[in-house]
């Protein structure tokens, strides 16, 4: 039966939980996707703004009208100029430069204020200029790397959610961001059910991935708790953007390209790992990356390496 929905905010979460069956059926293990693009704005992290945004007008934190300010690649800055207008906040969020050409239209399309951060500098600069801009004219800051609400959220919510559809996950495979989505989701699963794997995947250094950070760059999200993972996996940009084009072509799903690096991985893993339930979490669509190349080469066919050396599995 249809849900009547009260507006924006009662949208988020409940995303499906899809079966993966045809990119590589002849594999054990069974694989499952968190399809987060359901999203109202695409992707994994409106859990988390509205999250943050809820609790600190409640406690009092957040005062009505004070400015928002938040350091982003793009999903999350698209999230706060959202929820941002919605409760009645100005929004400025401070983008490097390297990011792909949609997000500052949609920011801008939000009525979110851009501040540009020289792409060499990354997201390292932009969460200093963030924090300077909160000092300096007392904009809320929500700091999505160190606020512990991400990983409640994504215990309470996300996990919750895939544990209900698949009360037995044996492998849970996600991109290693802000560290929120992996330790959350990662801490319930482990507590669920203690053989989970947890697979952390990341770009190799000097790579960019949209969406996922390398911690060989220097830079560990303070929310990341790292005895969680039991292994890491290390991805290319090309590997991300033939598996992004690949699960289009073979599941018809439009995922983004830190959601190829994970589909990727998963296949990696499950060579090595057999029978047994996996679930990736696509964390984002497809649809901001249109303006790139990326979607017009013709899809890779099936045929899949899984000792593919370009890519390192670390384990611990």
């Amino acid at each position: 039966m249809d849900e009547l929905h009260e507006g924006v905010h009662s949208l988020v979460g409940h995303t499906p939980l899809v079966a993966l069956r045809y990119i590589q059926p002849e594999l054990p293990a069974r694989l499952y996707a968190k399809l987060e693009g359901q999203n109202p704005t695409g992707s994994v992290k409106d859990r988390i703004v509205l999250r943050m945004l809820e609790r600190a007008r409640r406690e009092g934190a957040l005062a009505p009208g004070q400015k928002l300010i938040e350091a982003s690649t793009g999903n999350t800055g698209l999230a706060v100029a959202m929820f941002g207008r919605r409760f009645g906040h100005p929004v400025e969020i401070c983008v490097p430069e390297s990011v792909y050409p949609e997000i500052g239209r949609l920011l801008t399309a939000h009525g979110a204020t851009i501040r540009w951060v020289p792409r060499q500098a990354g997201i390292k600069s932009a969460l200093a200029v963030a924090a300077s801009v909160a000092r300096d004219e007392g904009a809320f800051f929500l700091d999505q790397f160190g606020n512990p609400e991400n990983v409640r959220t994504h215990y309470e919510s996300t996990a919750a959610e895939i544990l209900e559809a698949l009360p037995r996950v044996d492998a849970f495979i996600a991109g290693i961001g802000t560290g929120g989505t992996i330790t959350g989701v990662g801490r319930r699963l482990k507590e669920a059910n203690p053989h989970c794997k947890i697979v952390g995947v990341e770009p190799r250094l000097g790579v960019h991935v949209q969406g996922l950070m390398s911690l060989d760059d220097g830079f560990i999200p303070p929310l990341l708790d790292e005895s969680l993972l039991d292994a890491k996996l290390l991805v290319g940009n090309r590997h991300a953007v033939d598996h992004a084009r690949r699960v289009l072509a073979m599941e018809g799903l439009f995922v983004g390209i830190s959601s190829g690096a994970v589909m990727h991985a998963a296949l990696r893993v499950a060579s090595r790992l057999g029978a047994g339930n996996m679930v990736l979490m696509f964390a984002d669509g497809g649809a901001k990356y249109l303006s790139t190349e990326l979607w017009d080469a013709p899809a890779p066919d099936a045929a899949y390496d899984p000792d593919d050396p370009l890519d390192d599995v670390l384990w611990w």
